[in-house]
C-alpha cells in the first residue's frame, strides 16, 4: 500500500540504520579479538552472521533512498556513509576466511597493536555517526576525524614494522605471503573507518 509519509519523510529512519550499520561494524571489530584467541568455525560463522546483519541494513537503506522523497541528509551522503561503513565487516569477514585457511601458520602472528588500533579508530567513528543526528558543530567533528587521521597514520607505520619484520624472519614464504595478506587486510579495515570519517566531515560541512 502507498504510504505518503514514508515517501515524504521519516528522516529519523535514516540515521537509526547508519547508527545500526556502524553498530553491527563495531561488533565485527570485537569479534575480531574472538577470533584471535579462539579461532574456529564458531569464529567464521559469527563474523558472516554480523556480516548478513550489515548486508540487510544497507539493503533496507538503499531501498529508502529509492522510495522516500525527503531525507535528512544528500542522498549521495547517505549512500557514501552506508557502503564506507559495510566495508568494514566485509573485510573483516575476508579476514577471518584466510586467517581460519592456515591457522598453524600465522596463529603465532602478533595483530595486538593493529586491533588496539582498530578498536580506538571504530569507537571514535561510531560516536560520529550517533552525533550525525544531532547537528553537530564542524570543529568537535573534525577534531574526531583527526583522531582517526592519526590512527590511520599509526596504523601505516606499524605495518611498515611489521612488513620489516615478516621479511628478516626465518619464515618460510608460504607463510611471509599469508600473514603480509592478513596485515594488509586489517590495515584496510582501519583505511574504512578513516573514509567513513572522510565522508561525515564532509556531510556536516555541507549542512554547517
Amino acid at each position: 500500500m502507498f504510504s505518503l509519509q514514508r515517501f515524504v519523510g521519516g528522516g529519523d529512519v535514516f540515521f537509526d540504520l547508519l547508527e545500526a550499520s556502524a553498530a553491527r561494524a563495531q561488533e565485527s571489530v570485537n569479534l575480531l579479538a574472538q577470533t584471535l584467541a579462539c579461532p574456529g568455525a564458531a569464529a567464521l560463522d559469527s563474523s558472516a552472521l554480523v556480516r548478513a546483519r550489515e548486508e540487510r541494513i544497507t539493503e533496507e537503506l538503499q531501498e529508502r533512498l529509492v522510495t522516500t522523497f525527503v531525507t535528512p541528509l544528500e542522498r549521495e551522503d547517505i549512500d557514501a556513509l552506508a557502503t564506507a561503513l559495510n566495508k568494514i565487516p566485509r573485510t573483516l569477514e575476508r579476514f577471518t576466511e584466510r586467517f581460519l585457511v592456515c591457522p598453524r601458520r600465522v596463529q603465532q602472528a602478533d595483530f595486538s597493536r593493529q586491533t588496539e588500533l582498530l578498536r580506538n579508530s571504530m569507537d571514535t567513528l561510531l560516536t560520529m555517526v550517533r552525533d550525525l543526528r544531532q547537528s553537530p558543530d564542524l570543529p568537535r567533528m573534525k577534531e574526531r576525524n583527526d583522531t582517526l587521521q592519526y590512527l590511520e597514520g599509526e596504523a601505516d607505520k606499524h605495518m611498515v614494522e611489521l612488513i620489516g619484520e615478516l621479511y628478516r624472519s626465518g619464515h618460510d614464504p608460504v607463510t611471509v605471503v599469508a600473514l603480509k595478506d592478513l596485515y594488509d587486510l586489517l590495515e584496510k579495515v582501519i583505511d574504512r573507518c578513516r573514509d567513513a570519517g572522510n565522508v561525515i566531515v564532509q556531510i556536516v560541512l555541507k549542512n554547517s
